[in-house]
């Protein structure tokens, strides 16, 4: 097993700061809206959590090594939102990139039942060179229905520009949750990426128009305010279209929402 290097676990405490800080009783007046006259329209929620990789569209993001995750959202009656995500990576680039974090927003509205989101997502990459092109800017189209047992959903990304300068690409998917037992969730994902330049991304050494599909399935539990998962992760690449990371993993995370 690979050593963890001294900048993860600054992550980890950086993170560790962050949440205890947002528990901190000292805050709690905070979210009394009738003790706060100048309170902001909206609602501001978070998360923090602990997993042991990141794996992002099938791919590891963070060298097969665990992952600290957070995130930090706003949102409004209307529809509105806004938001940013973090979380550790390693693309074995020299350490040049050793945190990801996406800038979102949008807006959901909902017509006959079905709740459409219209929106985008800024993927950075602090630390990076600038010629490794790895920051790249998506828009997004999700639809999602809810029937008596499950909830549907369905999202379109595109990029004019994708990871690495690799040219136009887009990600479309299908999601799935259902409610088995009491806090236990079932969860299932379906994934197709289209890269205009396969060979740059690392996956077209065979063939350079190369698109992929990835899925998962998996298992939720909510528990003492605690979110536990574990999902199985695989892609239909083999180790002749990507050198690690071809192979099927199961991811456990634990998530504090606040």
């Amino acid at each position: 097993m690979r050593r963890l290097s001294p900048y993860f676990f600054k992550i980890v405490l950086s993170f560790m700061v962050v949440a205890t800080l947002s528990f901190a009783p000292g805050n709690v007046h905070l979210a009394k809206a009738d003790e706060d006259p100048f309170k902001l329209p909206g609602n501001f929620n978070g998360s923090f959590g602990i997993f042991t990789e990141y794996i992002f569209r099938g791919i590891t993001q963070s060298d097969e090594h665990p992952a600290i995750q957070g995130s930090f959202d706003w949102s409004h009656d209307k529809g509105f939102y806004l938001g940013v995500w973090g979380s550790n990576v390693d693309f074995g680039d020299g350490d040049q990139a050793n945190t990801e974090f996406d800038w979102y927003g949008g807006v959901t509205r909902e017509y006959y039942g079905v709740a459409i989101d219209l929106g985008f997502v800024y993927y950075t990459y602090p630390g990076a060179n600038d010629v490794l092109n790895y920051d790249f800017f998506e828009y997004k189209v999700g639809l999602g229905y809810e029937l008596s047992m499950v909830a549907l959903s369905a999202s379109v990304n595109y990029s004019p520009e994708y990871f690495g300068g690799t040219g136009d690409a887009t990600y479309m998917s299908f999601d799935a949750d259902a409610p088995l037992l009491q806090g236990v969730g079932l969860t299932a994902h379906l994934g197709r990426q289209w890269i205009t330049d396969s060979a740059a991304f690392g996956i077209g050494a065979v063939d350079p128009t190369r698109d992929y599909l990835d899925w998962s399935v998996g298992l939720t539990y909510s528990t003492n305010g605690f979110d536990l998962s574990l999902q199985y992760i695989d892609t239909d690449l083999s180790t002749s279209d990507i050198a690690d990371g071809a192979e099927g993993t199961a991811v456990f995370g634990i998530t504090k929402s606040f």
